[in-house]
């Protein structure tokens, strides 16, 4: 049975292999499309130990916040082909609507969670691997609830999916503030909340290494103190949301953008796909 050039570019559509790939599947199956559908998951599912070691840098950040409810997840690929193809982002919506209905924020125990269709969410992964001949891996997973969940998703290239997701929690009902606030948090990559939340170790690691730089730069060792807690000052409003200056204007600090809208962050979570 023959096949058209038409039968190899919908077989890589839907199956997401390669054209060479998609050429053998067609040979071997004498040109049926179904049997050479066949081949190629078949072929997939034997070869999913072998990408085991592979890079996955590809992938999208995939979210959604209702009322007191947000769940985000970080799936990956290794190419952006299969990142913007349907099939992967069907897979991705499909583990995002699990992760909505389970609530499961520790990704090993999410991991382990089973679907509606009884399987797990790790035979799900692998069944992608099989059927988009890629290494598929799911890196992490957040689940905010308890009180009102802004999310922001942002597009690093208009040809892919969202490559970055932010969910933040805020004490009470503040929308537009919430959404100001993880488009803040999607631009500056804070790492902590407030201060306080550094682990010492953190402030201590920066400030042996502020004061070593300072000797080394031949600074006077009467200023090297001052010189030091400034630059571990810096440090600590460069990673602490609240002390950073407001996205949107500049004058202002996060703080004061929540003190206005009058309510409080209670947490946060920002995805960027490969980081």
């Amino acid at each position: 049975m023959a096949y058209t050039a038409e039968d190899v570019k919908k077989l890589r559509e839907e199956t997401a292999a390669g054209m060479l790939d998609c050429k053998k599947a067609l040979d071997e199956a004498d040109g049926d499309y179904q049997k050479a559908v066949e081949i190629i998951r078949v072929k997939g599912q034997k070869g999913v130990t072998k990408r085991e070691g592979r890079t996955t840098s590809n992938g999208l950040v995939i979210a959604k916040a209702e009322g007191n409810l947000g769940v985000m997840l970080e799936l990956n690929c290794e190419t952006d082909f299969v990142a913007k193809g349907d099939r992967f982002q069907v897979l991705a919506d499909e583990l995002l609507a699990h992760l909505l209905a389970c609530k499961i924020g520790d990704l090993d125990k999410f991991i382990a969670s089973t679907l509606a269709n009884g399987k797990t969410v790790q035979q799900t992964i692998d069944e992608g691997n099989a059927t988009l001949g890629e290494k598929i891996e799911l890196r992490r997973v957040a689940v905010l609830e308890g009180s009102p969940v802004s999310l922001y998703l942002h597009r690093t290239s208009p040809d892919l999916p969202p490559q970055v997701g932010v969910l933040v929690q805020l004490a009470s009902v503040a929308a537009e503030a919430g959404k100001d606030i993880a488009q803040h948090i999607a631009a500056f990559a804070p790492q902590f909340v407030r201060r306080e939340d550094i682990p010492a170790e953190h402030i201590a690691t920066e400030r042996r290494i502020a004061e070593e730089t300072a000797r080394a730069e031949g600074k006077p060792e009467a200023s090297i103190s001052k010189v030091v807690e400034g630059r571990v000052t810096g440090f600590v409003k460069e990673i602490s949301l609240l002390e950073q200056s407001f996205a949107k204007d500049a004058k202002k600090t996060v703080q004061q953008i929540v003190d206005e809208a009058k309510t409080a962050v209670s947490a946060f979570h920002r995805f960027r796909v490969g980081q």
